[in-house]
């Protein structure tokens, strides 16, 4: 099969290239830099030419009020070329719970890229994922003030990048969906806690305060960015920092 992975030279679209194509598929990563623009459509018509899958793994540049327009305009676009270009599949990731924080910006957002998409004309599969644990140190640094971190005992499921991109590869090669696939990490953590365990690994001296007002995760309410009931990937936290 022949993937057209837009946002394919990122830290999840170049490993969803590197798996399909290890599987014996084409799979060829398109970006702003190779010609691809998401936003004034130029380059999209011929980036998915051919294409039987078109995985869409671009992302909004801020996570703010302006994240909704980017996704508007980039699934448009996105969507109106892999019609005319007779795609029989397109798929994006998403997040685990997006439809359940109303209160961030950037998660109303990626609720409207689902919605644009699942109302589109392209058979289609979400892949929702929990929180990755690549992402920890920037969630850190965000509310970091001197030795001390604030963080918020917001449950969370990590899962590593790699995960991700096997998933979203697996659904990609697959039927569409048609709908929603979750899938999470083995084990749930508390994100003041998951601090305290990264920064013990990495000898780090900062120490975590657990503060229910810090960062963008005190928004979120109850448990869900987490689901017991997702695909549950292997790799556990504590063995992804090792």
């Amino acid at each position: 099969m022949k993937f057209a992975v837009i946002g394919g030279t990122g830290l999840i679209g170049s490993q969803v290239v590197k798996d399909l194509n290890a599987a014996g598929h084409q799979a060829v990563p398109h970006s702003k830099s190779t010609g691809a623009d998401v936003i004034t459509g130029q380059g999209l018509d011929e980036a998915v030419a051919g294409a039987d899958v078109v995985i869409n793994l671009t992302n909004s540049p801020t996570f703010d009020e302006a994240s909704p327009a980017f996704f508007q305009t980039s699934m448009d676009n996105l969507l109106a070329a892999a019609h005319k270009g007779g795609v029989g599949h397109f798929v994006i990731l998403s997040i685990v719970g997006t439809d359940q924080v109303p209160e961030l910006d950037y998660y109303r957002a990626k609720t409207l890229q689902e919605n644009i998409l699942a109302n589109g004309p392209v058979p289609f599969s979400i892949v929702r994922a929990t929180q990755f644990m690549d992402f920890m140190d920037a969630v850190m640094s965000w509310t970091t003030d001197g030795d001390t971190v604030r963080l918020p005992a917001t449950p969370i499921q990590p899962i590593a990048s790699k995960d991700v991109a096997d998933a979203v590869a697996e659904v990609a090669a697959g039927a569409p969906l048609n709908g929603i696939r979750n899938i999470a990490g083995p084990e749930i953590f508390t994100l003041d806690e998951l601090g305290r365990i990264t920064l013990s690994r990495k000898d780090d001296s900062r120490t975590v305060v657990t503060d229910p007002t810090a960062g963008m995760f005190a928004a979120v309410k109850g448990d869900v960015l987490t689901d017991k009931n997702a695909h549950l990937a292997p790799t556990r936290y504590t063995d992804w920092l090792s």
